[in-house]
């Protein structure tokens, strides 16, 4: 199973296992409630679903690797306390209440979400003194003596031992316990992530160019090699951070994320290469409709990993006109929810100024509950938090009247909408001026079909054409990527990536 499945398995079982009768209880009982445990080959992202499944299912999450901790902080501490048996008093070890459960209860107390999911990673590594624990978690739903509140679902992570010479395996009794769920490395399914997260374009161009190179993990003479789906990431954030410090990212920067040397030198190489074709084209030139004719001519008698290259250059130039068109989209939709319960209420307000103090105390309550409960991610955050100093900056005047009132608080509201607009127009612009050069370039080939393919699963741009209809766009999409001339393109670009495999 790849991790979109599983993902999305995993939110079904969310999902089923929250669910309440008309009495409020759980429809599936807590012992019937099964672990889910993801087993696969480290770095492919299972952390991040859970992080991704708890945000769309507005629950609390708590995370741990286990191998970090020992018996004394997942189980607790003992002590002595005495208990009286037959009227004879005896000395009983108990143990204080374990740092992960009390964890949970932490989460709950800051963000107020009573329901969520405890994830365990790297549960079959831990140490001899904490395998019995974890079974015994996984079994019972417990640390110590103190069981995972109600409406905590458990999930845990572990590596198959191929990836780990420590792991330890599961008994039949374990195993029967929880839902067992395996997971492969898939760059197809991975590259969809890449793009709603903003993988760097040159780490994508080089793995389309590469896809063997996505996931590998070796052992010979000289040691273990590996590269991992985290591995690529990670990288991905520091090259756009020493892009703006302008610092070159050579082999030696590559090579500490990415540890199979042959791949590290042959990524490092073709990112010189991305860069130059990027400062080559000029993309943002391409954009706005203002192409070079040596452009044409260079493009025309260039190899494969060259176009491969500029359409990824060009689908993110147009990423950030999307990103920026999405942004504003969603603060103005943020600004205009609160303008419109602000107008329900003024109607029975004595004061419209308090009355809109209120509401705006409200916003930063709910704001600082879904910020302790992680509810929320970083573009949402961003949002939120500029939400809030618009709304401090735009509150209305002490003795308004309730119609001058509301009137201040539009004001505002009305210049982010003309600035939203304007986001639009440009976004169609580029988008236009995108196809033209395409069209050019690249008539109808497998670059078109890398080029739709992109704009359709990218986040973004998905949105945006949803809203923003564009001719072009939709009949690309209807000649090449259906059918028998879908087949036919993938084929032709299947073929021409093997060669640089």
């Amino acid at each position: 199973m790849n991790i979109k499945q599983a993902k999305e398995e995993i939110l079904h079982t969310v999902k089923a296992y929250l669910l309440k009768d008309e009495s409020g209880m759980y429809r599936i009982p807590d012992i019937r409630q099964r672990p889910i445990l993801l087993m696969g080959p480290p770095g492919i992202g299972k952390t991040q679903i859970m992080e991704q499944i708890a945000q769309e299912c507005r629950i609390g999450l708590v995370a741990y690797t286990i191998t970090h901790h020992t018996r004394q902080s997942a189980v607790g501490l003992p002590y002595i306390r005495e208990e009286t048996f037959n009227g004879k008093t005896y000395s009983i070890t108990e143990y204080t209440m374990s740092e992960i459960i009390a964890s949970i209860y932490q989460k709950i107390k800051n963000s107020g979400l009573k329901e969520g999911i405890l994830f365990i990673d790297e549960i079959n590594c831990v140490s001899e003194t904490l395998a019995p624990t974890m079974l015994q978690f996984l079994q019972n739903k417990t640390f110590g003596g103190q069981a995972v509140p109600k409406g905590w679902i458990i999930a845990a992570a572990g590596n198959p031992p191929e990836y780990n010479k420590s792991v330890r395996d599961f008994d039949m009794v374990t195993l029967d316990r929880v839902r067992y769920i395996s997971l492969d490395a898939d760059f197809s399914v991975w590259k969809e992530y890449a793009k709603t997260v903003h993988i760097h374009p040159a780490v994508l161009s080089y793995l389309e160019l590469h896809p063997r190179q996505f996931y590998r993990a070796e052992a010979d003479v000289d040691g273990l090699k590996f590269v991992t789906a985290r591995g690529w990431e990670d990288l991905s954030h520091l090259m756009k951070i020493y892009e703006e410090l302008n610092i070159p990212v050579t082999e030696q920067i590559v090579s500490e994320f990415i540890h199979h040397e042959e791949t590290a030198f042959d990524a490092a190489a073709y990112f010189e290469l991305f860069y130059k074709y990027r400062d080559d084209y000029d993309i943002p030139q391409i954009l706005s409709g203002h192409v070079r004719p040596q452009i044409y001519a260079r493009i025309y008698k260039a190899a494969f990993d060259e176009r491969l290259s500029i359409v990824n250059l060009l689908t993110n130039g147009l990423s950030a006109y999307f990103i920026q068109t999405a942004e504003e989209q969603e603060r103005t939709s943020l600004w205009y929810s609160f303008l419109k319960e602000y107008r329900s209420q003024l109607s029975d307000a004595k004061d419209p100024a308090l009355c809109y103090t209120r509401l705006l105390k409200l916003q930063e309550e709910t704001f600082r509950q879904e910020r302790e409960g992680n509810l929320l991610n970083r573009i949402q955050l961003k949002n939120k938090e500029w939400l809030l100093i618009q709304l401090k900056n735009a509150s209305p005047a002490n003795g308004q009247s309730v119609q001058n009132a509301f009137g201040q608080a539009r004001k505002a509201f009305e210049l982010q909408q003309e600035k939203l607009e304007q986001k639009e127009l440009a976004a169609e612009l580029a988008l236009e001026h995108a196809f033209d050069f395409m069209e050019q370039a690249f008539t109808g080939g497998q670059e078109m079909v890398i080029f739709i393919t992109d704009l359709t699963i990218g986040i973004e741009s998905s949105a945006f054409l949803s809203e923003h209809p564009c001719i072009r766009y939709n009949q690309y999409n209807e000649q090449l990527l259906t059918g028998s001339r879908r087949e036919q393109l993938l084929s032709e670009l299947a073929r021409d990536t093997e060669q640089f495999t």
